[in-house]
């Protein structure tokens, strides 16, 4: 397969490029990343008005601009390139998915459009104390009452949980695993942000005391939606790692150009060379990785499953491992508060952790090619 990109999806990549350079320089991420909601509302505004990123992959019956999963990938990297603080991954990557994937015609009808807008910020709630992400770990409860359902337990690690006017909650009726809506400032639920290493990507614990609740979708089918829109996150979460490496290696190489030691710069020292050739052979890689589970994404072929495992373990090394080398490169100064190496590196962490470590998705790729 010859895969490459468009001219117009290398025209969306170059409009996003220039929108991230604008609306989220280091100096923006680093304001943004000290406030509690984590978002610029106006940048929020502007990215739906403008260039229509939050109905990207939305239906057109539904709002959105009916695109495909490469477009995405696409945005995601240039995205993670520029360290977006932005709920953009929770209400597009998470939400809307699972909604696009849940069969339930009149959901789609009531809460996309509101997405594609850019006026719903959203998330999926699914993952407990226990820190599985797998069916396991869900573990909360809901109940039939009159008018609907009520949720009773916790949900940790929720992405722009404080932020999000609407939740999409994972719970367990008598038929399984099953999915509801639940709003932002409904009573009985409190939102609390969690201290993370991380502070470009805000996550919550949400406490739930007879929440009231509405259904989404076939009741005890929710599992099934639920490891679809994982795939997914993987493949989308696996791009903007890429976009991350790609700029922590732009940015080594151009350092390893500029500082001079011993009268020549370090880039001539082959310490350094070796260095830099490493981060490219892994950030090429993982761009092939990440672009061909984009693909399978589009086309929701039977390879999705094994490849988006594979796509997030690779490319969460691969992130891992470049930022880590960049701040090497740049030696003293590369460990300090003012450099933005470090955002990147606890980026790159956090990235690895989520949806599952790579140690976790090698053993899914593993069940799942049936070794």
């Amino acid at each position: 397969m010859n895969f490459a990109f468009t001219e117009e999806q290398e025209q969306l990549r170059e409009f996003v490029n220039q929108f991230m350079e604008s609306y989220s320089p280091e100096s923006k991420v680093r304001e943004l990343m000290e406030t509690d909601l984590g978002y610029d509302s106006e940048t929020w505004s502007m990215m739906a008005e403008q260039l229509g990123l939050q109905s990207l992959i939305i239906p057109e019956e539904y709002g959105g601009q009916g695109f495909g999963y490469v477009e995405l990938i696409v945005v995601m990297e240039e995205m993670g390139r520029a360290l977006l603080c932005s709920p953009f991954f929770s209400t597009v990557v998470l939400a809307a998915n699972t909604l696009i994937h849940s069969g339930d015609d009149a959901a789609k009808s009531e809460l996309l459009p509101g997405i594609a807008s850019g006026e719903t910020i959203a998330t999926l709630a699914f993952t407990e104390e226990s820190g599985k992400w797998g069916s396991d770990g869900i573990t909360m409860l809901a109940s039939a009452s009159n008018d609907g359902w009520q949720l009773n337990g916790t949900k940790m690690y929720v992405l722009d949980g404080n932020a999000a006017s609407l939740i999409i909650v994972a719970a367990c009726t008598d038929k399984g695993i099953s999915l509801f809506k639940v709003d932002g400032d409904a009573a009985g639920l409190s939102r609390t942000q969690l201290a993370t290493m991380d502070m470009t990507r805000k996550q919550s614990r949400l406490d739930f005391e007879n929440v009231e609740a509405t259904l989404i979708g076939e009741e005890g089918e929710g599992w099934a939606t639920l490891e679809k829109v994982l795939d997914l996150a993987a493949v989308a979460l696996a791009a903007e790692q890429v976009g991350g490496a790609q700029q922590c290696l732009d940015t080594a190489v151009q350092y390893a150009k500029d500082r001079v030691q011993f009268g020549r710069p370090i880039g001539s020292f082959q310490a350094i060379k070796h260095k830099c050739a490493d981060m490219l052979l892994e950030v090429e890689s993982a761009k092939s990785a990440a672009y061909y589970a984009g693909w399978c994404a589009a086309e929701m072929n039977d390879e999705l499953p094994s490849v988006a495992s594979l796509a997030k373990a690779y490319c969460s090394e691969a992130y891992f491992n470049t930022t880590a080398e960049n701040i090497q490169i740049h030696g003293g100064i590369g460990f300090t508060w003012e450099h933005p190496a470090h955002l990147y590196f606890k980026r790159a962490k956090s990235s690895e952790l989520l949806f599952g470590d790579p140690t976790y998705h090698r053993e899914l790729l593993a069940q799942r090619i049936g070794i």
